[in-house]
């Protein structure tokens, strides 16, 4: 592990961190490393005098350099893998990169483009980064912890590859994913990237292509289930807890089967969230909430249709659910305005292998008595969309092209503004485009998509499209949680989230008219929400700080800027 001392100048207030490495291997460590940009007294200090050109840069002129080299390459893959490079050698000038160009570079390091990367993780793999928990090394797994490079962690993004966006099983591909989402932390939270750690739990894959592929890095072997993989989850969180007592552990990407699982194990136990159900969810709501005022109407007044009832599909529900209660509804109340389509149709109290968390949305099988169907044994989203008449539609199935022109025309027939939300990413997943949405709909939908979107011109006008894009509430999420050190992700504090959220979309006009703010946005979109989440774990007593300072300023206080500290050797 690398040795590392924190501290701040009293006077300036910049950053100190004093360290142990010196020379090659210093320029070889990407969370110290300045390039170009080191001084000559750091060069003299740390023994690296003609190891670079003569000439010292400051940061801007080295972010000069990188952006025109960025700009020459031609596809999105090649960008992905530039700025991953980059991040591999120098994280300061990647994070200060990325976020003067954070609108036309997030979606290449982070969605949609990191699927194309997750798939091609094995043949790609230049550096390696984070850390990777094998089933076959679980005996070593509070070493494996201790090999880490950053000391001081206090945020996990941890996956199993299983459910990776909408491409499924891609094995120890999955760790990209991570790696993207503590990109955004850092990004758009100011969450101070040496506090945070990627995890890879290679359990395996049942991925043919992956295990028949003589390039791939992961453990050939078929994934382990039931107790077994219940215990190696269970030993993982523990030395987690031990290594790390104030950690936030994100789950990312894991099967329909066991994300939630995992969640409602832990949830208690330590501070916890998963993204894909919570994160979607939250976002999800926010944006509902803004399609709501446009359409002046109010929740008891939705038919709310999701088309895709696993992780994310199921979380979206029980997140508008929680929205609802706080509406003035019972959960029982809130669920009777939901028709929820998986992939053998419509829940009922007859559907084939109803998993615990999809039973709750399942319609007695006689609300369909009086329906002519084709087909009584599979009811389609056609079937729904007819007899239910939605004024909302979730899209979660990855299943292109699925909101086709006679399904949107059927919903628009019956509901003035449609609120139609295509969430399925990559973009080659999702249910519809929103070029279409506006053709079909008479310019009367009001749209939020899962991957970025152009804006629409319809009728000599440009309508902005929003993206459900979580990086709109995990970053705000996890720096409120560290700033007050929460012992929980409550539900309370996942609302205060949704709630500044939509307050913000209601107040700045970033997004234009789109029902969300602008990627722009972001890291003010974070503090605002960080703020309303620190309050609320403070009100619900999960803080573990003394509470000297107004909340305002220990999110603020919380909050790194990508900019190269003072180093200084560790005098032994």
């Amino acid at each position: 592990m690398l040795k590392l001392i924190q501290s701040k100048d009293e006077q300036s207030g910049d950053e100190i961190i004093q360290i142990s490495l010196s020379g090659k291997p210093l320029l070889t460590t990407p969370q110290l490393n300045k390039g170009t940009a080191f001084s000559h007294q750091e060069r003299v200090a740390f023994n690296l005098l003609g190891k670079l050109p003569l000439r010292i840069e400051t940061l801007e002129e080295q972010i000069t350099r990188c952006y025109r080299q960025f700009s020459r390459f031609e596809t999105k893959l090649e960008k992905n893998i530039y700025l991953n490079n980059l991040h591999n050698q120098n994280q300061i000038l990647f994070y200060r990169l990325v976020s003067e160009h954070l609108s036309e570079m997030m979606p290449i390091i982070y969605t949609p483009i990191v699927g194309n990367s997750v798939k091609e993780f094995s043949l790609e793999f230049r550096q390696t980064r984070g850390l990777y928990l094998a089933y076959p090394e679980r005996d070593r797994i509070d070493k494996i912890l201790a090999n880490r490079s950053n000391p001081n962690i206090e945020l996990v993004v941890v996956t199993d590859g299983e459910g990776v966006l909408g491409i499924g099983d891609q094995g120890i591909g999955g760790m990209d994913i991570p790696v993207a989402k503590l990109m955004v932390y850092s990004l758009c939270g100011g969450i101070n990237h040496l506090k945070t750690l990627p995890i890879l739990l290679d359990v395996g894959t049942n991925n043919p292509e992956l295990l028949n592929d003589p390039l791939y890095l992961g453990w050939r072997h078929e994934r382990i289930k039931g107790e077994e993989y219940d215990k190696f989850i269970d030993l993982c969180v523990q030395s987690l807890k031990r290594h790390f007592p104030f950690m936030f552990l994100h789950w990312e990407d894991f099967g329909r089967d066991n994300a939630r699982k995992h969640l409602n194990r832990y949830k208690n136990e330590i501070c916890t969230f998963n993204d894909d159900m919570q994160g979607t969810g939250a976002v999800a709501v926010s944006a509902i909430l803004a399609a709501i005022k446009k359409t002046n109407s109010s929740f008891d007044q939705q038919r709310i249709v999701v088309f895709g009832a696993g992780t994310a599909g199921t979380g979206i529900s029980d997140q508008i659910v929680t929205a609802m209660t706080y509406h003035g509804m019972t959960e029982t109340e809130a669920r009777s305005h939901f028709w929820l389509i998986d992939r053998h149709g419509l829940l009922t109290d007859q559907y084939p292998d109803l998993t615990e968390w999809q039973r709750p949305y399942a319609r007695n099988s006689d609300c369909t008595a009086d329906w002519q169907l084709a087909d009584k044994e599979n009811i389609s989203l056609l079937d729904v969309v007819t007899y239910v008449k939605p004024t909302i539609l979730i899209g979660c199935s990855a299943v292109a092209g699925a909101f086709n022109e006679e399904i949107v025309t059927t919903m628009a027939k019956n509901t003035t503004q449609p609120i139609i939300f295509p969430l399925s990413n990559p973009t080659e997943k999702a249910e519809a485009i929103p070029e279409d949405l506006f053709q079909w709909s008479n310019g009367q939908a009001l749209i939020a998509t899962g991957s970025p979107f152009p804006q629409v011109a319809y009728n000599d006008k440009d309508f902005p499209i929003a993206q459900c894009n979580n990086a709109l509430v995990f970053p705000g999420l996890g720096l409120g949680i560290l700033a007050v050190k929460a012992t929980q992700c409550s539900d309370k504090m996942l609302w205060a989230a949704c709630q500044a959220l939509g307050e913000f979309s209601l107040n700045n006009n970033s997004g234009g008219d789109a029902l969300l703010p602008s990627l722009a946005a972001a890291r003010e979109v974070a503090t605002a929400i960080a703020i309303a989440v620190a309050e609320q774990a403070i009100a619900e007593n999960l803080h573990q700080i003394d509470l000297t300072d107004d909340v305002t300023s220990l999110v603020k206080n919380e909050m790194w800027e990508a900019k190269y500290p003072i180093l200084q050797p560790i005098m032994e």
